[in-house]
């Protein structure tokens, strides 16, 4: 009998130095629940039996960061896929790429004035005052105002048409000043057009220079760059009207034929 009490004393201390080892971490994102060991005796033979501590393990949810663009989405605008180029953009001047829709996004990369290979991605933001389109640029993604963008149509010589606006062949004293009298025979109709030099004037056999008229009310028709070419007088003092090639540029796509759509 002493020999029983004996040995069941002795177990009853092994459990005693077992519960005073319990501790837990602070620093850890688990929680875990510990079952403690049991010990039976019956009779004069003792038994011992041993339950398993059991862990239970939480793991926090995986935190999710959602972009959110500034403005509205909207269901027009180029198909993903569709060719583009900058327009009424000032030859020593670019149109930015920038991050996101709007004016306070980083600038991704720069595009030059009459940039004729910007592919679009199909994506549209609408902000209070603009609109944006999602496009790709010598291999970056970004976005950029739709105001200098649009697609590039067919050419025509419209020479004729200058001349008979005018009354007689216009000259000027350089071709800056012969192109703006060109531009200029395109009156506003429902708001002011934007008129900008997007090719430096050069002087060779020919004098050239390109500007770009645009805000045109037909919005398949958005505006016209205008290609024009001078004759040089002897002197090189006084140049005359020779031709206009004039690009379409159009605002919701365009044929195979060059037409606006």
């Amino acid at each position: 009998m002493s020999r029983h009490r004996s040995l069941l004393a002795t177990v009853l201390a092994v459990a005693l130095v077992a519960a005073a080892c319990g501790g837990d971490d602070a620093g850890d994102d688990t929680t875990t629940t510990t079952v403690a060991s049991t010990t039976t005796t019956t009779g004069p033979s003792s038994t011992t039996t041993t339950v398993p501590a059991s862990t239970t393990t939480t793991t926090p949810p995986a935190s999710t960061t959602t972009t959110t663009l500034p403005g509205e989405p909207l269901d027009f605008g180029p198909a993903s896929g569709d060719v583009l180029g900058v327009v009424a953009v000032s030859f020593d001047d670019v149109l930015n790429l920038r991050a996101g829709p709007g004016t306070d996004f980083e600038v991704l990369k720069k595009m030059p004035a009459r940039e004729d290979r910007v592919i679009a991605n199909g994506r549209a933001q609408a902000l209070p005052n603009s609109i944006w389109y999602e496009v790709t640029y010598s291999g970056v993604t970004g976005w950029a105002s739709s105001t200098y963008l649009a697609y590039l149509g067919g050419t025509n010589d419209i020479t004729s048409q200058i001349v008979d606006d005018l009354g007689e062949i216009p000259q000027a004293t350089t071709m800056e000043a012969l192109g703006r009298l060109v531009a200029d025979t395109f009156e506003p109709v429902e708001r002011p057009l934007r008129v900008e030099m997007s090719g430096e004037p050069s002087v060779g056999d020919l004098g050239e220079v390109i500007y770009d008229v645009v805000g045109f009310p037909d919005d398949a028709l958005r505006g016209l760059r205008l290609h024009v070419f001078g004759q040089p007088s002897e002197d090189g003092s006084v140049f005359s009207l020779m031709s206009v090639e004039a690009v379409s540029l159009c605002g919701r796509g365009v044929t195979d034929d060059g037409l606006c759509v």
